[in-house]
This record gives structure tokens, sequence and C-alpha cells, in this order.
């Protein structure tokens, strides 16, 4: 869990919760929040693309909300 939900904190656990996968890690699928404004860093360290789902569009995040639930 985060301490806080700033995009440096969010940033660093995302990078840390997926290094041991970086090779099997693709994509990732963020929603628009404020958090993930550092997802340049994450793409480059993880070296996979970032998309963003479309607001009011919660099929394209498949299970994005959970996972976002866990992190937080």
């Amino acid at each position: 869990r985060l301490n806080q939900r700033t995009a440096s904190e969010t940033r660093d656990m995302i990078i840390k919760l997926l290094t041991p996968f970086k090779k099997m890690v693709k994509s990732i699928t963020f929603d628009n929040g404020m958090e993930f404004n550092y997802h340049h860093a994450i793409e480059h360290y993880l070296n996979t693309t970032v998309y963003f789902a479309e607001p009011y569009k919660s099929w394209q995040r498949g299970t994005n909300e959970n996972t976002n639930g866990l992190i937080r």
C-alpha cells in the first residue's frame, strides 16, 4: 500500500512491483488519475508501453481498478 497517492510514490511502487516481471510486461493501461503523471519513467524503466483508458470506458481497463486498489 502507498502512504500517499503522489505521482512519485506511485511511480516508485509500480516499478518496484513490476521489476521482477520486467521481461513479461508488454503494456500497462492506466486510468487518467494524477498519480500516473510519471508514466514516462515507468515506460522507460520497464521498457514497455503505457496506455490510458478513455474516461467513462471502464471496459478498456480490464482488471485495472482492482489492481489500483491493491496498490493504493
